[in-house]
């Protein structure tokens, strides 16, 4: 079995690495990997594509932030890649996130609309659904419901200076997206099947597959405290890969205010000029060198709190869960469905006092209580190599169907 995986990135952040699981699961099962980017990759152990150049991008970034024409740019560079997808004849063509300044949707799907492979399609956001933007739940925008139009996050990620195409985006996506007979959504979370049920995707088949961690790598072992001198702390961590508004930095600042001394935060992720201007009680961390790092950092906590305004299905909280620790966090998208009432606390978005009392439930019930629990879970649901195998599952299942 020949599989195709198209993705911003190749073995890179957190879609990077989902791919490369899948890749390692074919692999395994005897087949061929293949995975086509269009921007940053790692080394990886499957047949790596580069899409398009860096001059490509620019052209497709100058497309988007002037006219709001994100997705419907590099046309030539598709075009190859689409050659060198006929050469190779996959038995299945695997999307992923296909915006990201270098790949025109149009010019695929209405490939993809005229061949007869299956095409599964994991969906890591919203963008497929909407006319702009990747998430709209910050804000509460319900306009992907019906038709975009007057888009309240023109200035935000594809940013359009000049012009808002939401509403032509909108109609473009529902008639590309809706044209490929044998296509399976996949979306991560049931969440964003809920979110699926009410946009233009609804008639698509839908199968959820959440997403998977390594639970080798992710486990308890010996903490990392005396390193950093948090010995006799209570340690709350937060982590993640940019810490935008959505992500909740603020809701750490204001929880620092309310914090015992013998309770500390740690935060993983920061931007430089972030780490720099962070309370007395607060440590932040700009980057760890690896995710056996990470997994440290993790196992050296008390308890994770992920105070996101809005998401689809962190995998931080399922590292955190692996590691033994139980989470904490705000009632947002597919987040809440990480955890169970043993495992961890949901808290209504912006409470930060209800966040604080779940801090001191576990404070007072000890690590000790949530380590089996948290690692049990981890385990039993989110073990990368059983979630990937439900793609082989459903790989075997479209080319028998």
């Amino acid at each position: 079995m020949k599989v195709f995986q198209i993705n911003t990135v190749s073995n890179w952040g957190a879609t990077g690495r989902i791919v490369e699981g899948i890749g390692e699961k074919i692999l395994e099962c005897g087949g061929k990997g293949f995975i086509a980017y269009g921007r940053h990759n790692n080394e990886s152990l499957l047949q790596a594509i580069k899409i398009g150049t860096n001059t490509d991008i620019y052209i497709h970034v100058l497309q988007t932030r002037l006219f709001d024409k994100h997705g419907l740019a590099s046309k030539s560079a598709t075009l190859r890649l689409i050659r060198q997808i006929v050469d190779i004849g996959p038995d299945v063509i695997h999307l992923h996130n296909i915006h990201g300044y270098y790949l025109n949707y149009k010019v695929l799907f209405r490939f993809l609309s005229k061949i007869d492979i299956p095409v599964v399609w994991t969906l890591h956001d919203c963008w497929p659904f909407t006319g702009h933007c990747s998430y709209y739940s910050f804000i509460k925008c319900e306009r992907w419901k019906n038709e975009c139009f007057d888009c309240p996050q023109k200035r935000n990620y594809p940013a359009s200076i000049l012009f808002d195409r939401s509403r032509s985006n909108y109609w473009d996506k529902r008639k590309e997206f809706t044209s490929v007979r044998r296509m399976v959504l996949v979306p991560v979370s049931n969440w964003l099947a809920g979110e699926l049920s009410s946009s233009f995707l609804k008639d698509i088949s839908i199968q959820v597959i959440h997403n998977g961690i390594d639970i080798d790598v992710f486990s308890p072992f010996n903490s990392v405290k005396a390193e950093h001198k948090l010995n006799n702390k209570f340690v709350i961590i937060g982590v993640a890969n940019n810490w935008v508004a959505r992500k909740g930095l603020g809701e750490f600042l204001k929880l620092s205010k309310m914090l015992d001394e013998d309770e500390i935060i740690v935060l993983v992720g920061l931007s430089a000029n972030q780490a720099k201007n962070l309370p007395g009680n607060i440590i932040g961390f700009c980057r760890v060198g690896n995710t056996g790092q990470l997994a440290n950092l993790y196992s050296s906590a008390d308890v994770f709190f992920n105070p996101t305004f809005e998401d689809n299905f962190p995998t931080t909280n399922l590292e955190a869960l692996s590691c033994g620790i139980p989470v904490i966090t705000y009632h947002t998208g597919g987040s809440t469905e990480a955890i169970d009432d043993h495992t961890g606390y949901v808290v209504e978005q912006g409470n930060i006092q209800d966040a604080l009392w779940a801090i001191r439930e576990v404070k007072r019930k000890g690590k000790s209580h949530f380590l089996p629990l948290c690692r049990e879970r981890a385990v039993r649901f989110f073990n990368k190599y059983e979630r990937y195998d439900d793609y082989i599952k459903l790989y075997k299942k479209m080319l028998n169907s």
